[in-house]
């Protein structure tokens, strides 16, 4: 399989290359690509200075558009799957090939990284968690599919995936969303356990005040989702 690695990055000059230089070492087969959202620090610096393979946004697109940006490029370069690993270094590259083999042996067309399978590594704030668990039941209830790690960013797209989400993002909080759409448009989805990494440097972008607008946004974007269907 041709296989592509999506790295959003907005001002992630503290974590951009350990992240990049971890993936190379324990995920080789993979190709990968780093979406600089017109950051501005000097993560551009730091992928132009080490040769990096990158596209840089003119704009701020926010986490959807460079999310949606790295799926244009798998589908225009046509990849066979295509994984989310952001750039501030939680997710561990090692369970990328895991992935991979897990999607193409199940038939699957998304492979979600969960750490609330089997409870290891990093588990996020009690707040962060509480979240977690209400987009999971609300997710349960609108489609009857059990989610565990609803926002992870760490998931795997085959190609049918890849072609809805180049065509289609939300622009910000996506991934509770995505899952909908996928789940909407007949996508087979399962989770995988896999351990996470506190941020290993930088600050989020989620706030106390964000956090509010986020549950709200993302439930009603939930909510019209599912009452849209497949497209």
């Amino acid at each position: 399989m041709k296989k592509l690695i999506i790295i959003p990055a907005y001002n992630e000059s503290e974590n951009i290359k350990d992240t990049v230089e971890n993936i190379k070492a324990n995920a080789p087969d993979f190709d990968y690509v780093v979406i600089n959202d017109c950051s501005t620090d000097n993560t551009l610096d730091i992928l132009k200075d080490n040769n990096y393979n990158y596209v840089s946004l003119p704009i701020n697109l926010g986490i959807g558009g460079a999310v949606q940006t790295g799926y244009k490029y798998a589908m225009e370069h046509d990849y066979d799957v295509a994984v989310q690993v952001d750039g501030d270094g939680q997710h561990d590259p090692v369970f990328l090939n895991y992935m991979a083999e897990y999607l193409k042996e199940h038939e699957l067309d998304m492979v979600i990284g969960s750490r609330f399978i089997d409870k290891e590594g990093f588990q996020s704030s009690f707040t962060r968690r509480m979240g977690i668990v209400y987009f999971t039941v609300l997710i349960r209830i609108l489609t009857g599919k059990k989610i565990t790690d609803p926002t992870s960013g760490l998931r795997m797209a085959g190609k049918k995936v890849i072609a809805l989400f180049a065509d289609s993002y939300p622009v910000d909080y996506p991934e509770p969303e995505t899952a909908v759409t996928a789940i909407n448009n007949g996508m087979k989805i399962e989770e995988i356990p896999v351990i996470m990494k506190e941020r290993q440097g930088g600050v989020s972008s989620i706030t106390l005040k964000k956090s509010v607008y986020y549950m709200v946004k993302v439930t009603l974007a939930i909510v019209i989702e599912r009452l849209r269907g497949r497209r």
